[in-house]
């Protein structure tokens, strides 16, 4: 079996041990002379040069990083090709139709695209012009508060604010 300590030796030359002593290799140890080289720590390690690729190849981590999270987006083109007409869009209903990732964050709609059919809209809020292509195509849009920490432990009733034109 083979161990630790019945390996063979190694055959090739002897490393040179430095900073050991006059006994070592000669009187200065193999350090030369006075100076910063001959000292214990003096010149430790290897100088980090050359690292502007490997630097310029790092991500950007500086500046704020919100922790409220982003609203998810959904565009007026969406809902007209994934509902049908006088359909009830809240977040279960987008997440359903794998529109939005999850319920937990708000949502907003863009209007990007055209609407032609009547939906009623229930979502955390929208812009303006897509509130009015909403209630052109004779659908009503409803801006619903996104719950927080706060109104979820005290298990309070959503509130639901409605605007019509």
């Amino acid at each position: 079996m083979l161990t630790l300590h019945s390996l063979p030796k190694a055959h090739g030359k002897k490393r040179k041990r430095y900073g050991r002593g006059n006994a070592s290799k000669g009187n200065y140890a193999g350090r030369g002379l006075k100076g910063q080289r001959a000292r214990s720590g003096g010149r430790s390690g290897l100088k980090l040069r050359g690292l502007k690729q490997s630097i310029m190849a790092l991500p950007k981590t500086r500046g704020f990083r919100s922790l409220a999270g982003s609203t998810q987006v959904v565009s007026l083109k969406q809902l007209e090709k994934h509902f049908e007409n006088g359909a009830v869009v809240d977040s279960a209903a987008l997440l359903a139709k794998g529109l939005i990732q999850t319920i937990e964050a708000p949502v907003k709609i863009l209007s990007t695209g055209k609407l032609k059919k009547a939906l009623t809209v229930r979502v955390h809020a929208a812009s303006a012009t897509a509130q009015t292509a909403i209630i052109h195509a004779k659908g009503s849009f409803e801006a619903v508060l996104h719950p927080t920490k706060k109104s979820i432990k005290s298990r309070g009733k959503k509130k639901v604010v409605t605007t019509k034109k």
